[in-house]
């Protein structure tokens, strides 16, 4: 029998629940040490068996090449309305599963040093909340989608609220309330992608594949306006600017292996969404309003890059820095071409893994210094050389450097941009120029962190500090280790992901 049936989806998606029911069984009780080497352990596997679906992934096959249903005594999911408990995988799915599965178990080694009380709620909720991402990542159904991206709430909120700092519980609320605001304009989305294909072609259905076929037969204006709700919920989640300000104070308040989790993972299911639903759904609406997104992903890219030079915060600067990366993917979208495409996609993972590690990093010097004040530090360099140098790569990373994760994503997405034929929306090609300019301020905000962490004059009170543990070299070696090789080898990510993107430009028919 195909190797690949033998890989259950389904188990990829649903263990890590299982594994968050387990940690309440009476083996563990109240024993952390116990409950820690568990949670690693399963994680451990977990991505080992993510890589299994890579290994035996078929880039050049077109479709979906894992896909499993689960059925009720031989009935769908919920049968009267045509829905299914679907799931599948392409190339971006998996793609955002490993990176997921990665992340997660990254975070769960960080949470050593940074979750002191009520451990086995907490690993429970961290397995939860990756069940949530899996589900919005693999489910080929909308409505599987939507309960998924909700399930992904409930987790998120006792993360923030129980872990975290002193206002946490105010900015857990805050993000649970933006993202549930956000989740009732893609419901409403969904409802109508729903029943305009039921006036369509006379069947209910939820299926992704099936919406594709019926959404041309819409009405442009309700296509139009169909698309604009979905977005209103994704922006939310990416953030972009207006709808960004909850996600600050979520990173400040927020323990530092969650905020690794909420910048490299949760900001990427809005741009997933983006791809799954206003490109591969609605193409032609997308279209029209792509030049619209452009100015907001300029919007996203500028604004942010000015206020995270501003803030003299550590969490803060990395915080408003994802943002205006996430502009970054947004404007690849918005090209239109292939080369654009492959540069969102691509800075999504990197992203994904430079936000990690320099959280990372912040959440170390916290540690240590109960403080994330730039002003109040200087001179680590000289007590931590080892979380200096992971500093070091990480920030030339984040910047852009060549031979370095962020570097191709940046680079295929300006390029995609200057070479963009929009419906011969010209200022396109002048606005990428413009934000290139721009991205000299990463530079800065990012060159000013290292300046003032590591290389100013070094205070006597932090004299004492010791340098990162194993556990944390762990963790940043992993991640360096990601930025080096992805940075010389893009093609590893781009190749996988290729014959999804080539599917969307037809789509789009362009």
């Amino acid at each position: 029998m195909d190797v690949i049936n033998y890989l259950s989806i389904i188990v990829l998606i649903f263990s890590p629940m299982v594994a968050a029911a387990l940690l309440f069984s009476s083996f563990f009780k109240h024993n952390e040490v116990r409950i820690r080497r568990f949670s690693k352990g399963f994680a451990s596997l977990h991505f080992l068996y993510t890589i299994l679906f890579l290994v035996f992934f078929n880039p050049l096959k077109d479709g979906i090449s894992y896909y499993k249903e689960i059925t009720f005594f031989g009935s769908d999911w919920i049968q009267p309305l045509g829905l299914k408990m679907a799931f599948g995988l392409d190339g971006l799915s998996l793609l955002m599963v490993i990176l997921t599965s990665f992340v997660f178990l990254l975070a769960l080694i960080a949470s050593k040093s940074n979750i002191r009380a009520k451990h086995k709620f907490y690993y429970s909720m961290i397995f939860l909340l990756q069940t949530a991402v899996l589900g919005v990542f693999c489910a080929r159904d909308m409505f599987l989608f939507f309960m998924f991206w909700e399930l992904e709430l409930v987790p998120m909120y006792f993360l923030i609220g129980q872990w975290g700092d002193k206002k946490a519980k105010a900015s857990a609320m805050k993000f649970v309330l933006y993202t549930f605001l956000g989740s009732l304009f893609m419901l409403l989305g969904i409802l109508l992608l729903h029943f305009y294909s039921f006036a369509t072609y006379g069947n209910l259905t939820g299926d992704f594949s099936q919406i594709a076929i019926s959404t041309p037969e819409f009405p442009m204006f309700m296509q139009i306006v169909i698309s604009i709700l979905l977005l209103v919920g994704f922006a939310v989640k990416m953030p972009i600017v207006p709808l960004h300000t909850w996600l600050p104070d979520a990173h400040v308040d927020a323990p530092t292996p969650v905020s690794m989790i909420l910048a490299a993972i949760l900001l990427k299911m809005g741009a997933f969404g983006i791809i799954r639903f206003n490109m591969q759904l609605l193409p032609e609406a997308f279209k029209l309003i792509a030049p619209v997104l452009i100015i907001f992903a300029l919007v996203n890219i500028i604004y942010t890059a000015l206020v995270a030079y501003a803030q003299s915060d550590l969490k803060k600067i990395v915080a408003y820095s994802s943002i205006s990366n996430m502009g970054i993917v947004l404007l690849g979208l918005c090209t239109l071409n292939l080369i654009g495409f492959s540069g969102a996609v691509f800075q999504m993972i990197a992203h994904g893994i430079i936000s990690a590690g320099l959280f990372m990093l912040v959440g170390i010097i916290y540690i240590r210094t109960k403080t994330r004040e730039i002003i109040e530090l200087g001179g680590l360099g000289a007590v931590m050389p080892r979380l200096m140098g992971f500093g070091l790569i990480l920030s030339l990373a984040a910047i852009g450097l060549p031979l370095l994760i962020g570097f191709v994503g940046e680079f295929l997405v300006f390029l995609g941009a200057f070479n963009s034929n929009l419906e011969n929306f010209a200022p396109i090609k002048i606005y990428s120029v413009i934000a290139i300019f721009i991205l000299v301020l990463s530079a800065a905000y990012m060159l000013r962190l290292l300046h003032k962490t590591f290389w100013a004059n070094i205070f006597e009170r932090w004299q004492g500090i010791k340098d990162i543990t194993n556990h944390e070299f762990v963790v940043l070696f992993s991640l360096i280790l990601v930025v080096g090789f992805f940075g010389v080898f893009p093609m590893a990510i781009i190749e996988i992901v290729q014959p999804v993107l080539t599917n969307i430009l037809q789509f789009l028919q362009i």
